[in-house]
């Protein structure tokens, strides 16, 4: 299973990407070996996690997501009824 993912960083940007690992993900990125744009932003925290059927799927969500403005992102965020996953 993939999953597609919004960051909230230190520094109150969003980051999106994709994984098949959520929670090693995030703790990579907290870890400051995540990508190279959360590395200056630590901590960062998920705010949104959706599922993929695919790795292909994931990486098109992915795009799409980092086309949205932040304001469209903050909507999306604050519809989502995801639990947050404690790390």
């Amino acid at each position: 299973m993939w999953y597609v993912y919004l960051l909230r960083c230190a520094d109150d940007t969003l980051y999106a990407g994709c994984t098949n690992d959520h929670h090693r993900r995030l703790q990579q990125h907290n870890a400051g070996q995540g990508a190279k744009y959360t590395r200056s932003r630590r901590p960062v925290t998920l705010v949104y996690l959706e599922q993929a059927e695919d790795h292909s799927q994931a990486l098109r969500r992915e795009a799409a997501l980092k086309r949205l403005s932040r304001k469209e992102k903050l909507a999306l965020i604050a519809s989502a009824s995801f639990p947050l996953f404690s790390t």
